[in-house]
């Protein structure tokens, strides 16, 4: 089966040729002769072209009755970032499938969500992805399962119930279907090492090139006491979860500044129930945007000329997700019209306020952000601030609380776009930026911005209203990404001009005074 989501066959072939490790995830290689499938850089022999199929999701070969390869591990690839690029009910559907929704809720709550019949859904994503919803949920359960096998030591009818499976029968077939063997021989072949209790280690793939320092820079800048914390290289933050709470470390490798080789973030998850790994993995790959492909997306942007030498100098440049909406949704509001230093303390103090304490906490990460029916209990005087802000952050609060108004990766972008800009208070510029970091929408110029307009003159973008939106449409579908770099070329000429003014100050003030003659 061949869809619109993979290259053509000739192009996917020379892939695997080469050992092109970028095109990890993006599609599999299903080899006939041997009945397993694998990742475009897999190391083994090349199999020959009339023997080999392709399929864009896992779930797909599965289906066709492949095995996972054991030396490659496809399913532990970056995912494809076309659920991304693609703001579409597939795309919607993947990054729900992938946040456990099925698991959660069944097919037919997949398909209330997305405002289908659960019949007419299976029949949109079995032609698009060549799977139904239930097998690609089944694919991730059995990646949860293989996570969960090989490095963790929990018990492995927990670990059955954990990835999300009803039974243990149903766990065992998976396993042996999937990789052909059984889940004991998995574990032995991952050796687990023995370790806290709900707490489990695993490796997140990252493509490269990778800009980290400027993302972890990012969280930095951002980071609200008790919530979120950095020190040196390691992110930490609660997490809300469907099942309960957690906290995540994402110790970030350095800068990556050549595509090829792999890298990856390792990350720590200490949760209240195991339950919830699979979402609280989908939900920090989202953070950091590993399943970007940061190859195709500089390519495009360095074809203007403007952001060639900008691309050259910061290739990999990721936007940075959100691993909750709602968060991210009010975070955003109580930043509108002030700096991001003010908006982080207001934060803060709204979070010591109402926040509540996870049940897994450490020294630094205390707190999870307030919830949206606490916010909306607090009331608009309490909340403080422009007394028409506070009003719209408790009345949308009240509406996310209600479920009125719904903010997560589910939502298609157009219809979120609508649905916040019908509310009062809400703008396009607030509704562009939550589409951007909760829905990883690549394609969001936020035109009316400031300091978005101050790179663009920097490097010699017409940043008059039209001018600007003409020139961001060269940009297209990568706008998102641009609007990373112009921030960047103008937050670090800020930064330059005030350490140019502190200079002078302290020449001046240190400069002696000549005594007057009589």
């Amino acid at each position: 089966m061949t869809t619109d989501l993979l290259p053509d066959p000739d192009t996917a072939y020379r892939a695997i040729e080469t050992k092109d490790s970028r095109f990890d995830g993006q599609f599999f290689t299903a080899v006939r002769t041997t009945r397993i499938y694998c990742r475009p850089g897999c190391p083994a022999r090349t199999p020959q072209r009339q023997n080999v199929h392709f399929y864009s999701t896992s779930a797909a070969a599965q289906a066709a009755g492949y095995r996972a390869c054991k030396r490659c591990l496809p399913d532990a690839a970056p995912g494809s970032p076309e659920w991304n690029v693609r703001r579409d009910t597939v795309g919607a559907a993947m990054r729900l499938i992938g946040d456990g929704v099925v698991d959660r809720e069944g097919v037919p709550g997949l398909a209330r969500r997305l405002g289908y019949t659960p019949r007419h859904l299976g029949r949109l994503l079995a032609a698009e992805l060549g799977a139904s919803p239930f097998a690609l949920a089944r694919a991730r359960r059995a990646h949860t399962a293989r996570v969960l096998l090989t490095s963790t030591a929990m018990p492995i009818s927990d670990v059955a119930f954990a990835a999300g499976f009803s039974s243990i029968r149903q766990f065992n077939d998976t396993v042996r279907e999937v990789f052909d063997t059984d889940p004991s021989m998995l574990r032995r072949a991952g050796r687990p090492a023995a370790g806290t209790p709900g707490t489990i280690r695993l490796r997140l793939p990252v493509r490269t090139p990778f800009a980290s320092t400027a993302l972890l820079n990012f969280f930095a800048d951002h980071a609200l006491t008790g919530v979120e914390h950095v020190e040196g290289r390691t992110y930490s933050r609660s997490l809300r979860l469907p099942a309960g709470t957690g906290v995540v470390q994402l110790v970030f490798p350095p800068d990556a500044p050549e595509p090829g080789p792999r890298t990856h973030v390792d990350a720590v998850l200490r949760l209240e129930h195991l339950s919830d790994l699979a979402p609280a993995v989908d939900r920090c790959r989202r953070l950091l945007d590993a399943d970007a492909d940061p190859v195709g997306i500089d390519a495009a942007l360095a074809a203007d000329p403007a952001l060639a030498a900008e691309i050259a100098d910061l290739p990999g440049l990721r936007l940075p997700g959100a691993v909750d909406g709602p968060e991210t949704l009010v975070r955003t509001l109580l930043g509108q019209q002030v700096s991001v230093a003010a908006a982080r303390t207001t934060g803060a103090r709204l979070a010591m306020r109402i926040g509540e304490r996870p049940a897994v906490t450490d020294d630094h990460i205390t707190l999870l952000f307030p919830s949206s029916a606490a916010i909306a209990a607090l009331g608009a005087e309490a909340i403080g601030g422009p007394r028409r802000r506070a009003a719209t952050i408790v009345d949308t609060a009240a509406a996310m609380a209600s479920g009125e108004l719904a903010v997560d990766a589910g939502r298609r972008t157009t219809d979120l776009l609508e649905a916040l800009t019908a509310r009062p208070g809400i703008g396009p510029w607030t509704a562009g930026y939550v589409a951007m970091r909760v829905l990883g929408d690549p394609d969001v110029l936020l035109e009316g911005d400031l300091v978005l307009r101050q790179g663009a003159a920097l490097i010699g973008v017409p940043s008059t209203d039209r001018a600007f939106a003409a020139a961001g449409r060269h940009w297209s579908p990568f706008r998102s990404y641009a609007g990373m770099h112009l921030w960047r070329i103008a937050l670090q000429e800020r930064a330059r001009a005030a350490a140019i003014r502190t200079a002078a100050t302290r020449t001046a003030t240190a400069r002696p005074t000549r005594k007057r003659t009589p």
